[in-house]
């Protein structure tokens, strides 16, 4: 079985256990241009003809515009005209705000705000009900990490989430996907991946915890495994 197939049965699983989907669903796909966000959305065209739930499905793209400049994404525009995928691609200020203007010290969690609320309001504006986000297993696994060393508290993002605010249900359908068989089913797809322009891509504390957990789970075999058993018996965040 092909890294994609699998990657789909693993999405299939996590969409009927959190019961993420229902019928007449249009579907906002947050697509950065990263391996994740591409093999999430490819996911989801595929499983619309095995799941038995009609749905659609709309790409949307933020760029953040990093140090005023536009980033190309015609790649991302053609694949998802071969997917036969409406796409919507709108550009921001996010960039020039958080390092120009605001000149943050922190600058990850203010991005990651205002990216997401242009993405609900673009969810919105394209008549989308839910947004799918490309968070997998090692994500969970490291923001239950981080939520507990840095935070103190026992938390995650959730599998599934309910924003009364703005009517919209956030998904994470790749939840129980590891990030090695995302990666090997980007590759494997050949799935158009635009590098992020941010300037402090890859030096962040997200960064440091992934190496930590690595170290662990070298150290300690299933070390990574019992920590999202434990999420999921703890039902933490609704895991």
């Amino acid at each position: 079985m092909g890294a994609m197939q699998k990657l789909a049965g693993l999405m299939r699983r996590a969409i009927e256990k959190y019961d993420m989907i229902q019928p007449g669903d249009r579907i906002a796909v947050g697509v950065s241009g990263g391996k994740d966000s591409l093999a999430l959305l490819v996911g989801l065209v595929q499983l619309k003809d095995y799941i038995g739930i009609p749905y659609e499905v709309v790409a949307i793209t933020l760029d953040p515009c990093f140090g005023g400049v536009q980033t190309d994404y015609t790649p991302v525009a053609q694949l998802c005209e071969k997917l036969g995928v409406e796409y919507v691609l709108k550009r921001t200020e996010i960039g020039q705000i958080i390092f120009d203007v605001r000149n943050e010290s922190n600058p990850c969690s203010l991005c990651a705000r205002m990216r997401r609320g242009c993405l609900h309001d673009a969810a919105k504006e394209n008549n989308c009900n839910k947004i799918a986000l490309g968070h997998h297993y090692d994500d969970a696994i490291e923001t239950f990490i981080m939520n507990l060393f840095q935070e103190g508290r026992i938390g995650c993002f959730q599998p599934v989430t309910y924003l009364s605010r703005k009517d919209l249900t956030m998904i994470r359908p790749m939840v129980m996907a590891e990030e090695s068989l995302i990666s090997a089913a980007a590759h494997h797809e050949n799935l158009p991946v635009v590098k992020s322009k941010c300037p402090v891509d890859g030096s962040t504390n997200r960064e440091r915890t992934k190496e930590w957990i690595r170290m662990m789970d070298k150290e300690s075999k299933g070390f990574k495994k019992r920590l999202y058993g434990a999420m999921e018996r703890g039902h933490v965040s609704g895991f």
